[in-house]
C-alpha cells in the first residue's frame, strides 16, 4: 500500500492511503512521527526507533540512543548520529553513511 499521509490526531496516528482515505489507525501515546516514507513510517518511543507499514504493523526497531531521525523518503530514512548521517531502509538495515 502507498502512503499518501500520516498524522499524529489528538492521541491517535492515522495513516491515510494514496486516495486520501483513512486505512488505519493506531494509538499515539508515548510516539512522535519523525518521518513519514511511500511506504512506511517511523516513530520514536522512548529509546527506540520503530518502524511500521500502512496498516500500522511494526516492521522493525533500533536503539534510539544517540539517534535523531532527520527525514524519510522513497524507501530509506536518514539519522543524524553525532557527527554521521546514516541510511537505513526499512528493516533497520544501514545501507549507508557519510560525514554530516
Amino acid at each position: 500500500m502507498v502512503i499518501l499521509n500520516v498524522q499524529h490526531e489528538g492521541s491517535w496516528i492515522k495513516v491515510y492511503d494514496e486516495k486520501g482515505k483513512k486505512s488505519s489507525q493506531m494509538s499515539g501515546s508515548g510516539k512522535s512521527l519523525v518521518g513519514i516514507a511511500s511506504d512506511f513510517f517511523v516513530t520514536e518511543e522512548g529509546s527506540w526507533i520503530k518502524v511500521y507499514d500502512g496498516n500500522c504493523k511494526k516492521i522493525s526497531q533500533m536503539s534510539g540512543s544517540s539517534k535523531n531521525v532527520i527525514n524519510a523518503s522513497g524507501n530509506t530514512f536518514t539519522t543524524k548520529e553525532g557527527s554521521w548521517l546514516k541510511v537505513y531502509d526499512e528493516k533497520c538495515k544501514k545501507i549507508s553513511q557519510r560525514s554530516a
